[in-house]
This record gives structure tokens, C-alpha cells and sequence, in this order.
């Protein structure tokens, strides 16, 4: 079965993010395939390369791009909430004229047509929200 996941739910603040994490984890696990994972509204923090939580808290962006490195699970970002939130790529700082950005790869900024196609072509678009 083909899955994605649609995060809204800010790091830390909600267990929205971590909960999202484990599922992926278990559908991986399951020998399922997980296209993409899609931060969206206040999910759009999970891919701040500046974020460094307490040691004795897990790193959900590190959790993240090891999902990534591990498995290929493409993370888009929504790009129009994460400029909204002041979340950038080297890219879309540079066309702002800000001298710095907090979104790298493996984070890749998209439109919501992006959502669209995932809603269209995966068996589950499963939410995590607050």
C-alpha cells in the first residue's frame, strides 16, 4: 500500500509531529511503501535546520532526514506557509534578499499542487494536526 502523510502540527508543541514520526516508522516497518511526507501550517517547523531541542528530547528534524536517508521519503514543504513563517531555502532567501535560511535538503519547498498529487495517487493521505 502506498502512503503519505500530511503533518500541520508544530514540533514540540503538540504531539502531532512525533506521533507522525512513529507512524512512518511503523509503515515502513509493515513493508509498506511511504511516498512523501507534506508539512503544511505550523508543520512547516519541522524542517528548520536552526531548531536544537534539549539533549534529553528527540530531534524530530534529525528524525526526519534519517527517514529520508534511510528509506527516500520525499519532504515538501509547503512554500507559502513556511515564507509566511519566515522558513526559507538558500534559494528563496537569496529572490527576498535575506542574508540567511533555515530549510535545507533533504527539505524541499513545494506548492500545494504537490498535496493534490498525493491526495490523487496514494492508496492513504494520512493527517497529523494539533
Amino acid at each position: 500500500m502506498r502512503y503519505a502523510i500530511l503533518l500541520m502540527g508544530a514540533p514540540y508543541s503538540h504531539q502531532a509531529s512525533h506521533s507522525a514520526l512513529r507512524f512512518a516508522r511503523a509503515v515502513l516497518a509493515r513493508g509498506h511503501q511511504l511516498e512523501t511526507v507534506f508539512f503544511y501550517h505550523d508543520g512547516v517547523y519541522n524542517a528548520s535546520r536552526l531548531a536544537a531541542p534539549p539533549q534529553d528530547e528527540p530531534h524530530l528534524v534529525d528524525g526526519w532526514t534519517a527517514l529520508n536517508a534511510e528509506h527516500g521519503v520525499a519532504l515538501q514543504v509547503c512554500i507559502a506557509a513556511a515564507l509566511r513563517r519566515g522558513l526559507l531555502d538558500e534559494r528563496e532567501a537569496s529572490r527576498h534578499g535575506k542574508s540567511g535560511y533555515s530549510v535545507e535538503a533533504p527539505f524541499e519547498l513545494t506548492g500545494l499542487g504537490q498535496l493534490v498529487d498525493l491526495g490523487l495517487n496514494c492508496d492513504r493521505l494520512v493527517t497529523f494536526s494539533s
